[in-house]
């Protein structure tokens, strides 16, 4: 089933693209688009990794050496003091624990009384001097949102690479045996779903069924809730859909299943981004494609200034039509 009636017109360019993103809004919301709050802070420590996935939006890998320095983490905490409304550090990366002062940013948030979320690829724990990061974050009562794009070896190793499967399921039982993902413990493990290929993810909570019943019988794994989340068509995952032709297909599939009642809960409207250089974005995909916040004069963390980002006006762009298709998707998952 459709979420739009807007005339459909395939784009040969992203530039292209025809209704635009704010016209498809304009039919359902008042324009422009803005922030209602900042209730979560999403820092980018950087982009290195141990991974390099084939639907990564952040083009992070192992060569990469763009890295969140403690002077930039030291101004994020200084906005959180100041800053008493942003209840949540969303941690992310390429593999944020790569990032040598990682822990130093979660003691701190922890600290201020912040809940922390560590965004995870699991395999990560397996790096030298990586070992004790999972106790680490139990002890300090860190959220993990895990990547897991299927429960079957096959899939993963072929979106995240060779062995990434078996690690992944190891690292999840040594999660449950520190009391990740059991609802008494209040230690919270959430995996995130992305699809393969070029289509949109499946109803949330059936998928998240399934994910329970094939995890907990085959490896007796336990997590709290399964976030389906739509790829992005940026950087790695833009280049494979070019090579394969199916860029314009995608966009348009986008297009197609633009749902309105998406666009009331976007990230974007909660959360500001900050750049491992301490850009401010509106979200983490803006982050990728350099388009920073308006007003440019406040685009920095080290000027912060509630008053201008609060309620600012959102940048937006193609791109944002993949938050908004078929049951709309966010870094907590589905929106509709």
């Amino acid at each position: 089933m459709k979420f739009s009636a807007l005339p459909i017109v395939s784009p040969s360019q992203s530039s292209g693209l025809a209704p635009s993103f704010e016209q498809a809004v304009a039919v359902h919301h008042p324009l422009p688009l803005r922030a209602r709050s900042i209730s979560t802070l999403q820092v980018n420590v950087g982009k290195v990794c141990n991974q390099t996935c084939h639907h990564c939006h952040v083009d992070a890998g192992p060569q990469r050496t763009e890295s969140m320095s403690k002077v930039t983490m030291d101004q994020v905490l200084n906005v959180l003091d100041r800053t008493p409304q942003i209840m949540t550090v969303d941690i992310t990366g390429g593999a944020p624990e790569m990032n040598p002062h990682f822990e130093y940013l979660v003691e701190q948030c922890r600290t201020r009384g912040r809940k922390v979320i560590d965004r995870c690829n699991l395999t990560v724990f397996y790096m030298k001097g990586k070992s004790h990061l999972p106790r680490f974050l139990a002890e300090h009562r860190v959220e993990i949102i895990a990547s897991l794009p299927c429960y079957e070896a096959a899939n993963v190793d072929q979106q995240r690479g060779k062995g990434v499967f078996d690690r992944s399921m190891t690292a999840l039982q040594n999660l449950n045996r520190l009391g990740y993902g059991k609802e008494e413990t209040g230690l919270i493990l959430h995996l995130v779903y992305n699809p393969l290929g070029p289509v949109l993810p499946p109803p949330q909570a059936e998928l998240e069924q399934d994910f329970k019943e094939e995890l907990g019988q085959r490896y007796g794994i336990q997590f709290n809730r399964l976030y389906t989340i739509t790829n992005m068509p940026i950087n790695r995952f833009r280049d494979d859909l070019t090579g394969a032709g199916q860029l314009e297909h995608y966009y348009t599939l986008l297009l197609n299943y633009f749902n309105p009642s998406a666009v009331d809960g976007l990230m974007c409207r909660s959360l500001l981004s900050v750049g491992w250089d301490g850009r401010l974005y509106d979200c983490d995909f803006n982050q990728m494609l350099d388009m920073p916040v308006q007003p440019d004069t406040h685009a920095w963390i080290g000027q912060f200034d509630l008053t201008q980002l609060e309620h600012r006006r959102i940048v937006v762009g193609p791109h944002c039509f993949g938050c908004t298709a078929g049951a709309g998707s966010s870094c907590g998952g589905t929106l509709a």
